[in-house]
């Protein structure tokens, strides 16, 4: 844990940022997490899980019409 100290004089904890290089290679899947236990790979069904279901496409419809719906009750109602 590293201390850093502020403008108000009081110590505030931080901890170190993971930094993923991105010009390096992914980690492969682990198959053997007791041989790897301080720095594993993703599991299997981590990288091979289906996003069938996801929330994003949900997403992409609803949040569009939440805003039209805001407008139109803001320049309708507004004093």
């Amino acid at each position: 844990m590293f201390y850093r100290q502020t403008n108000s004089k009081v110590m505030e904890n931080t901890t170190e940022e993971h930094i993923e290089d991105p010009n390096k290679a992914p980690k492969p899947i682990e198959h053997d997490y007791s041989k790897h236990e301080n720095d594993p790979g993703p599991s299997p069904q981590a990288v091979e899980e289906k996003n069938e279901n996801g929330a994003g496409p949900v997403m992409k419809w609803i949040i569009p019409v939440l805003v039209v719906i805001l407008l139109i009750y803001w320049f309708a109602f507004r004093k």
